[in-house]
């Protein structure tokens, strides 16, 4: 399991589990996304690490299988959660595991930017980008 940073960034950098452990750590994730479960860490702390250019407007969100992209506003998400631990196990794939990004507070399912449907399972890499990107929420059933 590694999510990748790329794109607009200073530096294209890779995250582990391992790495993912060593970062400031959202120990409960139920607090901030009611129903969740898990342990995670702020999408902030890895753009931190990644150093994002200045004229990075968005992320593309995507999903490992390569089936599913959210491009939502960058200024959106910086408290998003990259779950990505179950106990002290990574996160099972029937809650979306390795990694599941979740927006705290998103607005309901096809509002458009930080909504529920940009909750992206399976999260493999995320791109920033001058500009908002393809978006598949639009073209099927969101993976939120």
């Amino acid at each position: 399991m590694t999510i990748t940073v790329s794109g607009e960034v200073e530096q294209l950098c890779a995250f582990s589990y391992t790495a993912l452990r060593q970062l400031p750590q959202v120990a409960d994730v139920s607090r901030e996304v009611q129903g969740r479960q898990g342990t995670a860490v702020r999408l902030r702390e890895l753009l931190a690490r990644s150093g994002v250019k200045p004229g990075a407007t968005h992320a593309t969100l995507a999903s490992s299988d390569g089936e599913f992209t959210a491009s939502v506003p960058l200024d959106e998400i910086q408290d998003a959660l990259l779950v990505y631990r179950l106990g002290d196990e990574p996160l099972p794939a029937h809650l979306g595991g390795p990694v599941r990004f979740l927006i705290p507070d998103a607005k309901a399912c096809h509002s458009g930017g930080a909504d529920t449907c940009a909750n992206v399972k399976f999260l493999a890499s995320i791109v920033l980008t001058i500009g908002e990107q393809h978006d598949s929420r639009a073209d099927k059933t969101p993976h939120a």
